[in-house]
């Protein structure tokens, strides 16, 4: 529940993922406390997220590069635990949710370790889900909603408080094409933590 709020930012990977568009840096960093989670495999995770064949990188619009510590990067992706996500996010303080603010793309690791209830896909697809989602309104995109009962939910509606109808999905794309739902919210109810 409770970290340091001190962080590890984890190596720099060199390569551009993407092929064309806007490039943006980020660092992932790890809140101390945080264990059990393999620095390695989650930096990967974030990049091939990120490099997905319906990712958004994936229509050349964003490229992404990861740099490391004593860099200045575009956005900071950080895992940090339920109490510091209710300090770096402010407004609505839950111990639930991840959010973005500024140019902080904020994962909550009990979401990252456990996901949540009746999201009818798997742990993967729900962390893939995350990290597209708020690295979503980094880019400027906003909430949206389901757009009919059975269908794929739009990235950016918040499948983490429910899926009104729809089935998860983790992507912005879908066969190629921007995936979306119309603007607005659910007024769904936070869990407890």
């Amino acid at each position: 529940m409770r970290g340091t709020q001190s962080y590890a930012v984890l190596p720099a990977s060199p390569a551009v993922i993407g092929r064309a568009g806007t490039l943006l840096t980020f660092q992932i960093a790890i809140e101390g406390g945080i264990k059990g989670i393999d620095r390695t495999a989650l930096a990967q995770f974030v990049r091939a997220t990120y490099g997905a064949p319906q990712g958004w990188t994936s229509q050349g619009q964003w490229q992404f590069r990861q740099v490391g510590p004593g860099e200045t990067p575009d956005f900071k992706l950080m895992l940090v635990t339920p109490e510091t996500r209710d300090t770096i996010c402010g407004a609505a303080p839950d111990r639930y949710t991840s959010c973005r603010i500024g140019d902080r793309v904020v994962l909550n690791v009990a979401r990252w370790v456990h996901g949540v209830p009746n999201f009818g896909a798997p742990l993967t697809t729900y962390r893939q889900y995350m990290i597209n989602h708020e690295t979503g309104h980094r880019l400027g995109r906003g909430h949206e909603l389901c757009p009919g009962p059975g269908q794929p939910a739009p990235v950016m509606q918040q499948q983490t408080l429910g899926l009104h109808g729809c089935t998860a999905y983790a992507w912005p794309y879908l066969n190629d094409v921007r995936y979306k739902g119309r603007l607005g919210q659910y007024d769904d109810p936070i869990p407890h933590s």
